[in-house]
């Protein structure tokens, strides 16, 4: 595990986008785990600075993002195919066809779940990018008595719901249910990029990076990743001094 804090927001996106596009510029085809929320948007920003500039190239990547709510078309702009489109696909030069967004829209949700873990199987994910849930989830994975290992339909937490309202109109909008990555394929890439800001996230990081493992805190099954590098601001690293 690799821990880096930094002393501002601009030095600790400038150091995750500069992670991402070094992946790129030595394996263009790179396949990239994504995820969306607000922990991530200024690393996105910082990588269409970076293909503006003419430092990197998405033509030949893929991606496969962590989750998309159930209920939600890719059009909805709540949904996390609108996030990944407004935040980088439409700002790069990615293929569209090679971003996959689970189909919240899907009428089998378990056919939908296999389907897109076959596809992550087939080619392996380079590097994932995670967020922390307060809750220490990731993606959606939720603290349970036992974790699902592979892609499935998540019944969301109140609290997770209610960190998600600021999307919505209202938490009553917000969907309770969401297509989530497993942790299976989570911990199967290659590399995992963990982000975490704020102060409010310090104690479950903590509890995450350095507690016992256990799924009631899934994110503490990242401390077994044997390529783990996690960012955080000075307020959410604070503990780690």
């Amino acid at each position: 595990m690799n821990l880096l804090t930094f002393r501002t927001e601009e030095d600790l996106n400038r150091a995750g986008a500069g992670l991402i596009a070094s992946l790129l510029q030595t394996n263009p085809r790179a396949v990239l785990g994504l995820a969306t929320g607000s922990t991530p948007i200024g690393i996105y920003e910082e990588l269409v600075k970076l293909y503006q500039g003419g430092s990197v190239s998405f033509a030949r990547a893929r991606s496969y993002n962590l989750d998309e709510y159930v209920g939600l078309s890719g059009s909805h702009p709540a949904s996390y195919r609108c996030f990944m489109n407004t935040h980088l696909f439409d700002q790069v030069d990615i293929d569209p066809a090679n971003t996959h967004v689970p189909n919240g829209l899907a009428v089998d949700l378990e056919q939908e779940c296999a389907y897109y873990d076959a596809m992550i199987e087939d080619e392996g994910i380079d590097l994932q990018l995670l967020g922390l849930g307060h809750n220490g989830h990731i993606g959606f994975n939720e603290p349970d008595d036992s974790l699902i290992a592979g892609t499935h339909a998540a019944t969301l937490q109140h609290r997770t719901r209610e960190a998600n309202a600021r999307f919505f109109d209202s938490i009553r909008d917000v969907p309770k249910q969401a297509i989530t990555m497993g942790v299976a394929p989570i911990m199967k890439a290659r590399q995992v990029m963990l982000v975490i800001r704020g102060e409010s996230k310090a104690e479950i990081a903590k509890q995450a990076l350095t507690g016992p493992i256990t799924t009631k805190c899934p994110a503490s099954l990242l401390q077994l990743h044997p390529n783990l590098v996690v960012l955080m601001d000075e307020a959410a690293g604070a503990w780690a001094k």
